[in-house]
């Protein structure tokens, strides 16, 4: 009997836990913070900071709305640590930030993320979140994928670590030719792209093209023109003129698993009639009728325009060594006003949980932005910086939007876009780790990583998001700001492999050496585990139920910790980012 009571107190304990953490970060709505004056904040000497600042303050007031408080610093080190390289800040990491005493800390721990000291992991996170921009969570994964995720990844590895500017990525993305396999003699891990988006003469290149550095959904003019907007069919099959030229050959992998990938080739596009010289392409009406498309980008500039002086139809030639479409396209999309706009959009979305227009992939006027002329003012900026990506990063993280609590007030309990409301950013919104952020943290937080090279790492991480990602119903990669909370997803967390790898209080093992450390008393053990999982302290209530724990185990210290850290990883506080 006695056993049974210990065991029951043991469960009881870690859902109370469970219980209490799951609540912590969606606390009742407390008093709202003064606004004050936009010029007496800390803008860091930058422009752009006070800018962004001065813009949402003013949203704010339209709204008729006031800020959450400014979120604490180790919230603000736990959030800037997950979206800047992925994962949590160790406990010296956090220990390190909240002892510093300097008005300027933030931004020397901005600058220091997107240094050197942090090159490798800021590379890791943002090659993850771009692989699954542009090929998705099982592009190259998949069977039948003609991608090589590998190759997709070593590319925009290398881009990160180098910094290449935006417009410089977009255009090699776009333009694209080789083998998307690693090793071949003309590999170009760019190529990976378009390798599974060329059925079907690139529909579904010239969509995702279109939403990815345009911000322009065209996918659903395809077949007709647009029921609420002003995109009009002739436009999707005009803008995919320009992949006409783009064929896909099919490369057998001299392996066991005989897999196939792509090779991306332009060839001279004959058009349907069968004449290079004018190579046209017909769409049909829903009225069966057919029309004849030539490439003509989205704001109406044509090639036979640009052309006209090297004749009538020659901006309309097939022919790759008259005109290269791809490239052509590159051009017109790189110096679009949209290219800006919808790359700094992509980046505010990232970092605050919400873009200016919702989705991020379908701006224009039936879908305006909250902040129109901020918007308008960062894209002049960030093509002002050469298109620098960690000058972006480093404008919106130190923004005072990106700094506010996600508790909200009951001053602007209406500011929440779950609801349908516009995102006014007056309060940080709380939104899901990505499957890649979670796995990361799990071994931060564990110091699971600490003897693992590069490629084993990625390997073990592949593996680990296959039965993950399925689990989490993210297979398409779209965008999520909650945790839905599916029984899938919590059985994944309470009994999945990395978790119970993770809890194991084994000898060597991060649990048994914060359990066995003579230096630290069971205080500062629960101290430490709530450190490494929430960057925070337990609160009072917090430490009664590990108490009660720790009695329950009756002196077995290291198994009642594994409980309470346990708790910890399968609570919502450590599975949002806040």
């Amino acid at each position: 009997m006695k056993a049974t009571y210990v065991l029951t107190a043991r469960a009881l304990g870690a859902i109370a836990l469970t219980l209490a953490l799951s609540t912590s970060v969606l606390a009742a709505p407390t008093a709202s913070t003064p606004a004050g004056d936009a010029d007496s904040l800390n803008s860091y000497g930058l422009k752009q900071v006070a800018e962004i600042n001065r813009h949402v303050r003013e949203g704010w007031q339209a709204a008729g709305v006031k800020p959450s408080k400014p979120a604490t610093d180790a919230e603000w080190c736990r959030r800037v640590y997950l979206d800047l390289v992925g994962r949590v800040p160790t406990v010296d990491e956090l220990e390190s930030f909240t002892n510093y005493r300097s008005e300027d800390k933030r931004e020397q721990l901005v600058d220091r993320l997107l240094s050197d000291e942090y090159l490798e992991e800021y590379a890791r996170n943002w090659t993850t979140l771009w692989t699954n921009t542009l090929i998705g969570r099982t592009g190259g994964v998949d069977n039948n994928s003609l991608a090589v995720r590998g190759g997709m990844q070593q590319y925009l590895r290398r881009a990160f670590q180098k910094n290449k500017k935006y417009d410089q990525l977009a255009e090699e993305l776009i333009t694209a030719t080789g083998s998307c396999q690693p090793g071949d003699s003309d590999f170009n891990g760019a190529a990976n792209f378009l390798a599974d988006k060329m059925d079907e003469n690139g529909v579904q290149a010239t969509s995702k093209t279109s939403e990815i550095f345009l911000g322009i959904a065209v996918g659903c003019t395809q077949c007709h023109n647009h029921p609420f907007n002003e995109y009009k069919q002739n436009q999707f099959w005009e803008l995919n003129a320009f992949f006409r030229q783009t064929r896909i050959d099919r490369q057998q992998m001299a392996n066991a698993n005989n897999r196939s990938y792509a090779k991306v080739v332009d060839r001279d596009f004959a058009g349907e009639g069968g004449d290079p010289a004018k190579a046209e392409l017909y769409y049909e009406l829903r009225n069966g009728k057919l029309k004849v498309a030539y490439p003509v980008f989205v704001n109406g500039t044509s090639l036979a325009e640009k052309y006209v002086d090297k004749g009538e139809n020659f901006g309309d030639s097939g022919y790759i060594e008259d005109v290269n479409r791809r490239q052509e396209l590159a051009d017109l999309i790189l110096g679009s006003d949209e290219f800006a706009m919808s790359g700094v959009n992509r980046a505010w979305s990232h970092f605050l949980g919400y873009g200016f227009t919702k989705p991020v992939y379908d701006m224009g006027p039936h879908n305006p932005p909250t902040h129109p002329e901020l918007l308008k003012y960062l894209a002049d900026e960030f093509r002002s910086s050469s298109f620098d990506l960690k000058e972006l990063m480093r404008w919106i993280t130190l923004s005072e939007a990106y700094s506010l609590s996600s508790r909200m007030t009951r001053d602007n309990q209406s500011d929440d876009p779950n609801l349908g409301a516009r995102p006014m950013f007056s309060h940080f919104y709380l939104r899901q780790m990505q499957a890649e952020q979670l796995y990361e943290s799990l071994l931060t937080a564990t110091a699971a990583d600490e003897s693992l090279a590069y490629d084993e790492r990625e390997r073990m991480k592949q593996e680990w998001l296959g039965q993950f990602n399925t689990a989490f119903g993210t297979d398409d990669g779209s965008e999520a700001t909650t945790f839905n909370g599916s029984i899938p997803q919590a059985l994944m967390m309470m009994n999945g492999d990395l978790v119970k790898k993770a809890t194991e209080c084994a000898e060597g093992s991060f649990l048994h050496k914060v359990a066995t450390g003579s230096e630290l008393t069971n205080p500062k053990r629960i101290e430490h585990l709530y450190q490494a999982a929430l960057a925070r302290s337990p609160s009072r209530d917090e430490v009664l139920i590990c108490n009660k724990l720790l009695a329950a185990r009756e002196g077995n210290t290291p198994e009642a910790l594994r409980d309470i850290w346990w708790a910890l990883l399968n609570s919502n506080e450590f599975i949002l980012i806040h």
